[in-house]
């Protein structure tokens, strides 16, 4: 029997976990998906948000707060790439002029001080490709982006390492609370007990709730979609670029990503559908020239879609259910999700330290280091690398400069890759021009020999999305 476990493996829950292997405890994280990060984690904005637009008093802003001030660390320690690039909230009228000034008051009232209110002049001087009918625009200093499932990749990893075991691949459908502890049913038949139960499993967390709970929630998915441009419309701006927000959503964006591409989405709209659509995409492109006329959509390299969780109190959920004791939800995580996990990892510690005992261990590793990138290495360092092993000296992916030995480092590395897309997110792999095209073969194959398995078997993503298809005789 387990400790805890804790039920979902996005960048909440892996935050979560890596905080608590930090203690003595039999933990472990358990998802429907093959892989980490497969869920809201893999398909938001990557934005580490300054605060200024939480209300006080929310969970939301305080726990924004809190995480914007420690990203710096946790960056260095786990190794992955973030980049304080700043945010300009953008006006192009005097009524918006006058809510960027009211959000600039409300962010100081939080506590915030990296914010100043901009005139025409200087935000052009700050970014040229702004459209010119800007009136003003609140610039947050404080804000950054990261790439959240190398983020969420980093924290699991890290986790791992120390101790926490990764239950993939396995849904849970039911949960029977019994006297001292929880019995988690599995898709399969299976099942899997413990003591304390966090979840944190994004959209599905009312639905687990309401199998333990007579309190009753309810989340609705809020989709949103993208477009991905290559890394020349990458050069664009070099701020994250917002439109005023609203009610709903922070609006459509036009956002740097921290590996040199264009970000521009997202929309707000209700479902759980993750199929883009050509509405939806049309909506994004319409509403993101009014930040940039000269958007060179001609670059789209890919479209996609996230959903966001959204809970009626607007405010993230994080507390004991009151007739399930030792059932912690960490539920309705909308944004700034992202940004606050960190935070809400150590809200979370803080719930439960009179509810189980936790003692720290002496032998935690703090540090965790990515993957070698042959693309960030000197031409010294490269082919040093290559002496060592050729394997990185083959190209796999020409668009982005991925070797055969990143690959294989990628399904080797602690919670490595079993699927296409788990390549992809280690390693950046069918990430440019050609989407794979040139590559998704090679690395099929790579990733049969390397796991044993039959081409045919290999998957994109999911069980049954199998890559190539056929069984080779």
């Amino acid at each position: 029997m387990k400790d805890i476990i804790i039920i979902g493996s996005g960048v909440v829950g892996c935050s979560i976990a890596r905080e608590l292997s930090k203690y003595k405890l039999n933990i472990a994280v358990i998802d429907k998906n093959e892989d980490i990060s497969e869920g809201i984690s893999k398909a938001n904005s990557g934005i580490i948000h300054g605060g200024f637009n939480e209300k006080k008093g929310t969970l939301k802003a305080k726990l924004n707060l809190e995480a914007n001030k420690i990203i710096d660390d946790l960056a260095k320690e786990l190794d992955f790439p973030f980049k304080r690039n700043g945010s300009l909230i953008l006006a192009f009228n005097e009524d918006e002029f006058q809510r960027v000034k009211e959000l600039k008051n409300q962010g100081n009232d939080l506590g915030i001080e990296e914010l100043e209110i901009l005139e025409k002049g200087e935000v052009l001087d700050l970014e040229e490709n702004i459209n010119c009918d800007v009136v003003g625009a609140l610039y947050v200093k404080n804000s950054g982006i990261v790439s959240p499932y190398e983020m969420t990749l980093a924290l699991a990893e890290n986790a791992f390492e120390n101790g926490v075991e990764f239950i993939l691949g396995k849904e849970v459908v039911d949960i029977h609370k019994q006297k001292d502890k929880y019995k988690l049913i599995l898709k399969d038949n299976d099942h899997i007990e413990a003591k304390m139960i966090i979840n944190a499993s994004g959209l599905e967390g009312a639905n687990l709730n309401n199998l333990v709970s007579d309190n009753k929630y309810e989340i609705e998915g809020i989709k949103g979609e993208y477009c991905l441009l290559d890394k020349v419309a990458g050069t664009l701006c070099e701020r994250t670029l917002f439109q005023v927000p609203n009610e709903l959503s922070k609006g459509v964006l036009v956002t740097p990503t921290v590996e040199g591409n264009l970000l521009i989405g997202p929309n707000a709209d209700l479902g759980e559908d993750v199929k883009t659509s050509r509405r939806g995409i049309d909506e994004i492109m319409d509403r993101s020239k009014l930040t940039m006329e000269r958007i060179p959509f001609d670059r789209v390299i890919n479209t996609f879609s996230g959903i966001r969780p959204k809970v009626k109190s607007r405010d993230f959920i994080i507390e004991e259910a009151m007739d399930a004791e030792k059932f912690i939800n960490v539920i309705g995580i909308d944004s700034p999700g992202l940004t606050c996990a960190p935070a809400i990892a150590n809200y979370v510690v803080d719930l439960i330290k009179d509810k189980i005992e936790l003692n720290k261990k002496s032998d935690f590793k703090s540090h965790r280091t990515k993957m070698v990138r042959m693309s960030e290495l000197s031409i010294e360092e490269k082919n040093k690398l290559i002496s060592e092993n050729p394997a990185y000296g083959k190209m796999i992916c020409k668009c982005e400069f991925v070797t055969e030995g990143e690959v294989i480092d990628s399904i080797k590395r602690p919670l490595g890759a079993t699927t296409l897309d788990g390549v992809k997110r280690r390693t950046r792999a069918m990430m440019g021009g050609c989407q794979g095209t040139g590559c998704m073969i090679p690395i099929s194959a790579i990733l049969s020999r390397e796991l044993g398995i039959d081409i045919s078997e290999v998957n994109k993503s999911t069980k049954n999305s199998s890559v190539v298809g056929f069984k080779e005789d």
